[in-house]
């Protein structure tokens, strides 16, 4: 089996982690597949299972229902990009340049890695980007939210306040910049793709121009004189 990097996630969200065997990782990487081709609507774990050439029954035995299933893998998408802006800022001590680099990685990390063997991050970045608010824009979020099913998405959006408020101290909102800095990565490439009239990107995943004026909103708020 190849284990590759594992995340520790709320135990909530499963019955079984599925990053601990090989079955799971082959559901895993056949979830990431078949969600983004078909969509969480379309999706079943019965259809799961045919993709899988096993049975609806052999799922169940890690998730109890696909909300749950999309969460985690939306919660493993939040602990990579947390995880990738770890090891590129480790030794920098320049608070702007780690602010920089945050804000690429909230982006980049979009692309595959060979660390991560049985997850296609570009695949599963498609899902957040189209994806991922259903799994908190629901009636029981409140009880989700109890239960710690969004620890990580809570996690990675302290870190960003975390640098933002070593940027600049007394900038009096670093949470709420934080999750709209996060959200910006996402919906601009969603707007770009379904709504071009809303956005001024014109090509679905032009990171570069997307990355320069979330760097620009960043900058003017925490820099300006």
């Amino acid at each position: 089996m190849s284990r590759g990097i594992q995340f520790n996630l709320t135990e909530n969200l499963y019955l079984k982690d599925p990053q601990n065997t090989a079955y799971g990782q082959r559901l895993l990487q056949n979830t990431v597949e078949l969600m983004a081709q078909i969509g969480f609507e379309s999706f079943t774990f019965k259809k799961l299972g045919n993709r899988m050439k096993s049975t609806e029954t052999s799922v169940y035995r890690y998730f109890e229902n696909k909300h749950k299933l999309l969460t985690y893998i939306c919660c493993w998408y939040w602990e990579w990009v947390h995880y990738l802006i770890d090891i590129h800022t480790l030794n920098v001590n320049d608070p702007e340049e780690v602010l920089k680099i945050m804000i690429h990685q909230l982006l980049y990390a979009s692309e595959e890695s060979s660390m991560t063997v049985y997850i296609n991050e570009s695949l599963l970045h498609d899902i957040v980007v189209l994806e991922g608010v259903k799994s908190f824009h629901v009636s029981e979020v409140d009880k989700d939210n109890d239960l710690g099913f969004f620890d990580s998405y809570k996690s990675l959006n302290s870190k960003i306040a975390s640098i933002i408020q070593e940027v600049n101290p007394n900038y009096p909102y670093p949470e709420s910049l934080a999750i709209t800095l996060n959200a910006m990565a996402h919906d601009q490439i969603y707007f770009a793709t379904h709504f071009p009239a809303l956005s001024s990107f014109k090509q679905r995943k032009n990171l570069s121009q997307i990355e320069e004026m979330i760097r620009h909103t960043a900058t003017a708020l925490l820099l300006k004189d």
